[in-house]
């Protein structure tokens, strides 16, 4: 049971973070991008996200759900910023 509690611990520890980046990315560039500068800045967001994925997995230095754990982050920020994406294509419309 320690070792689930753990993998459910490190999944949350691993993950929330880069949401939370990825929602907060979205804001700003959302409030100070013009025109159709989100379409410049949102790619740059998702690739800041990735890189974030890949410094919390190794630091965590544990191998056992790293893929699931990784994809888990990229999936669920690439959903928050697709979201961003639909509302500011729509608001500047």
């Amino acid at each position: 049971m320690h070792a689930t509690t753990r993998s459910a611990r490190l999944r949350l520890a691993t993950t929330i973070p880069v949401w939370v980046v990825a929602i907060i990315g979205a804001i700003v560039v959302g409030l100070t991008a013009s025109g159709d500068g989100f379409l410049t800045w949102l790619p740059l967001v998702l690739g800041a996200t990735i890189i974030l994925t890949f410094c919390l997995q190794l630091a965590t230095r544990e191998k056992d759900g790293l893929v699931d754990r990784a994809m888990l982050s990229l999936a669920g920020s690439f959903v928050v910023l697709a979201i961003a994406t639909g509302i500011l294509a729509l608001v500047s419309i």
